[in-house]
């Protein structure tokens, strides 16, 4: 198949999974972002992987990637294409749903400005957790750095953060998996909560698949 996934794909058809049976069916939310990174990735965990931009979509999942972006972008565009209730309901139920950057806020119950002031902006919100949006600063203040993420086996995780949010706190039932160092002291980067994942970095921009084969798993595992 065609590296650069064909165009039907994007207008929501399933990209074929590599060879080989039982393949999850798990979805990249295509409204705004790094979704053909995410894809790419995915196939190559094992995922059979679907384009998803109408509600109907949610309903064949075995689960969900939220990609990074705006957040306040993918957002208004989830409501105004009636996908943040449904999005909402079916995570609600069970759906297996890794968030990054971006989709880690969306993810969140509460998100915080910069300066820590609420930032009011739609949310998924199943994620009992506070986000503070652009918490490490503004492009400029773009870093790559490698952590420890509990549950992976090997070398530390190489993590590109973007703009990126940190989990300014995480309620009862959320794992802490990985947290990074700062001027300000270690900041929570990764969390779990049963079948929701959500890193505050980028793993689609590197070659290290790894913590989307933990999600492919998260999704075996539900099933």
């Amino acid at each position: 198949m065609d590296e650069r996934i064909p165009g039907e794909a994007l207008a929501g058809g399933a990209v074929a999974p590599p060879a080989g049976s039982g393949a999850p069916r798990i979805g990249v939310l295509a409204l705004q972002g790094d979704v053909l990174e995410h894809v790419r990735m995915l196939r190559g965990a094992g995922a059979e992987v679907v384009v998803v931009k109408r509600p109907e979509q949610l309903e064949s999942l075995a689960g969900l990637v939220i990609p990074g972006g705006e957040s306040t972008t993918i957002g208004k565009l989830a409501e105004m294409y009636g996908l943040l209730e449904p999005l909402r309901k079916r995570i609600s139920e069970g759906l297996p749903a890794f968030g990054t950057c971006a989709g880690a806020i969306l993810l969140s119950r509460q998100a915080l400005a910069h300066d820590g002031s609420p930032s009011p902006q739609p949310l998924i919100g199943v994620l009992e957790a506070t986000t503070r949006r652009n918490a490490f600063g503004r492009q400029v203040a773009s870093f790559e750095a490698d952590l420890e993420v509990a549950g992976l086996d090997g070398a530390p995780l190489h993590a590109v953060f973007i703009r990126a949010p940190w989990f300014e706190q995480v309620g009862d039932g959320v794992s802490v998996l990985a947290s990074v160092a700062t001027p300000a002291g270690d900041k929570v980067v990764v969390v779990q909560a049963g079948t929701v994942l959500a890193s505050a970095f980028h793993p689609e921009l590197t070659g290290d698949d790894r913590l989307h084969r933990m999600f492919v798993d998260m999704v075996r595992a539900a099933g």
